[in-house]
């Protein structure tokens, strides 16, 4: 049964899986910057409603290595009170060894926001997070796959229930790393996986990107809605790759065709283009590939 809460007392705002970047995703097709930052502006503007800390499960950056302007950028729109644990986007090579390397380390040194001693991707939890706002309330911050059902064929990390009924020194589990957003309860316990805040894959059309407000005092949550702009995702990508490939699959297909075989690869090449009239644009791959 879903539980909502009952009155506005909000001891924080949870969320996850930000993948802040310059870039525009291939999918995207609108304002990248305006959409990502106007999303982020809300966040802080429900963390000014509120006065209530942020709690971030990882993967701030897309890439561990963000530019200098991505950089200044956070400085001035992350909100206040801002906590993260490491996503793998977040670190090179995966390694929380390299972590001094990353941008989520200047924005610790900067002071902009507090990086939680655990449990950060690839760690395994062994003791609670306990926070003074938070008190009498065991936190477990984590970037890790969970799921109500596998997300993918062959997904790692663990069943929503059997990580809460795993780990039963927590009141509440916050998860990063799923793209989806759900929440779930196991004997009053929540397990809460905020989702991204911003659509950056094609398979996101109709995903509606949200936040979680929690009252620590009945450990219930409710989602809040982020704006976002319609019409601004794309499968366009995807077809012309698909198009492209079913034109290779008929390329390779049609070498078993019946066509005049020389002694040349040269002259084999150009009298099969000819025969079966090959597209100048699937030919270019075939001599790239080929270096002829």
């Amino acid at each position: 049964m879903q539980r909502t809460r009952t009155n506005k007392k909000v001891s924080a705002i949870l969320t996850s899986d930000w993948h802040l970047r310059e870039d525009t995703p291939t999918c995207f097709i609108g304002d990248w910057n305006y959409e990502q930052w106007k999303t982020i502006e809300h966040i802080r503007g429900l963390q000014a409603e509120y006065k209530c800390p942020v709690i971030h499960a990882g993967d701030l950056f897309d890439h561990w290595k963000p530019s200098p302007g991505l950089l200044t950028q956070a400085l001035w729109f992350l909100p206040d009170q801002f906590y993260t644990v490491y996503g793998q986007h977040d670190l090179p090579q995966h390694s929380l060894d390299l972590k001094s390397k990353t941008g989520l380390h200047t924005l610790e040194v900067a002071g902009k926001i507090k990086v939680l001693p655990f449990t950060h991707y690839s760690q395994v939890p062994d003791k609670a997070i306990e926070m003074a706002p938070f008190i009498g309330r065991r936190i477990l911050i984590w970037h890790h796959m969970t799921y109500i059902t596998s997300p993918f064929p062959g997904a790692v990390g663990g069943n929503a229930i059997n990580v809460l009924k795993k780990y039963p020194q927590f009141d509440i589990i916050i998860t990063g790393d799923n793209h989806q957003s759900f929440w779930t309860e196991y004997e009053g316990r929540l397990l809460v996986n905020p989702g991204p805040i911003t659509r950056q894959e094609a398979d996101k059309f109709d995903y509606k990107p949200r936040v979680y407000l929690w009252d620590a005092d009945t450990n219930t949550v409710e989602p809040v809605y982020l704006p976002y702009t319609e019409g601004t995702i794309s499968r366009e990508h995807i077809i012309v790759k698909e198009e492209r490939d079913t034109r290779i699959d008929a390329f390779i297909s049609g070498l078993d065709g019946d066509w005049e075989i020389g002694t040349s690869f040269d002259t084999n090449l150009e009298s099969f283009k000819i025969t079966n009239q090959v597209r100048p644009a699937v030919m270019e791959i075939v001599y790239k590939a080929t270096e002829v």
